[in-house]
């Protein structure tokens, strides 16, 4: 699997410039029209994490690779990736339109936990497709992106804010059902977040000499200083799944990404996840895909 792409080399491998505000405390923005990346000249965009936030709208026939899952899209699509998430989008049309915005997650702070919200917690599917009103809807957004961004006024990065969160608050919208990720008391929720981010931490696993050190609830709960019953009653109400049930779709989502996005034998990917045996690592493969690493990889 290709590294993370620094948001660095994103400009200068799509613009061969770089802003200067990319290290600045503020964090960073730009907005473009996706017709000035594409075309017979474009790059192809590898399969990987970008180590900032983008949102794009796409207007063209694609398929999107997301994590470990394939989406296939007739027309109109809107993406909301993070730098947690390794992802492609593969043009199936000639001359795609559309746009996209960039962003670090320093751009946000003291303006609210831009992660926090459904469209960018990990193990969700942050792609929503969109109808002739929708999509007519988020162009317009993007389109005073692009005036805000070039105008003189002195609080434009505040406006630029707020149309970020437009965006984030239309997909939500399409899909109510997704904003319901926290549902527990205010102590629960604490608690899964917590361990939803002290899991997502160990990913992705970008070099097969990299391996997971925290595989267990009893691991977990010791690193959270809580007792793992009480780890597993807040996860539970929150997310309606156990401890256990969390950590093993996780892994095994991050074991169908290795085995379809690198080269690397079935024992070194069994390693990276923790498994001290092979045996239990296509065991445990089996009972959470249905299918042995080996036939995973070959269809």
């Amino acid at each position: 699997m290709e590294k993370a792409q620094t948001i660095e080399e994103f400009y200068r491998s799509k613009l061969n410039w770089l802003p200067d505000n990319l290290k600045k405390e503020m964090g960073h923005f730009n907005v473009f029209r996706l017709e000035e990346f594409s075309g017979h000249n474009a790059k192809a965009i590898p399969y990987s994490r970008k180590d900032y936030y983008k949102i794009s709208l796409i207007v063209s026939k694609s398929k999107i690779n997301y994590a470990d899952k394939s989406f296939n899209v007739d027309e109109v699509a809107l993406l909301f990736a993070n730098p947690l998430v390794p992802y492609k989008w593969e043009y199936l049309e000639e001359n795609p339109t559309g746009f996209f915005c960039i962003f670090t997650e320093e751009f946000f702070n003291q303006f609210g936990n831009i992660k926090e919200y459904p469209v960018f917690q990990p193990g969700g599917t942050p792609i929503f497709s969109l109808d002739v009103e929708q999509k007519e809807r988020i162009s317009a957004i993007y389109t005073k992106m692009l005036e805000e961004i070039s105008s003189e006024y002195a609080y434009k990065y505040d406006v630029l804010r707020t149309l970020v969160f437009d965006l984030i608050h239309n997909a939500i919208k399409m899909k109510p059902a997704a904003s319901k990720l926290y549902k527990g008391s205010n102590a629960a929720t604490r608690i899964s977040s917590l361990f939803t981010e002290l899991l997502e931490r160990q990913f992705p696993i970008e070099s097969n000499e990299q391996r997971i050190k925290i595989h267990t609830p009893a691991e977990f709960a010791e690193q959270l200083a809580v007792h793992v019953n009480h780890l597993n009653r807040a996860l539970k109400e929150v997310t309606g799944k156990t401890t256990s049930q969390l950590i093993a779709d996780r892994i095994a989502q991050e074991a169908r990404i290795l085995l379809k996005h690198t080269n690397w034998n079935i024992s070194e990917i069994s390693w990276c996840l923790g498994f001290e045996e092979l045996s239990h690592f296509i065991k445990f493969f089996k009972k959470n895909s249905a299918q042995t690493p080996k036939t995973f990889r070959e269809t």
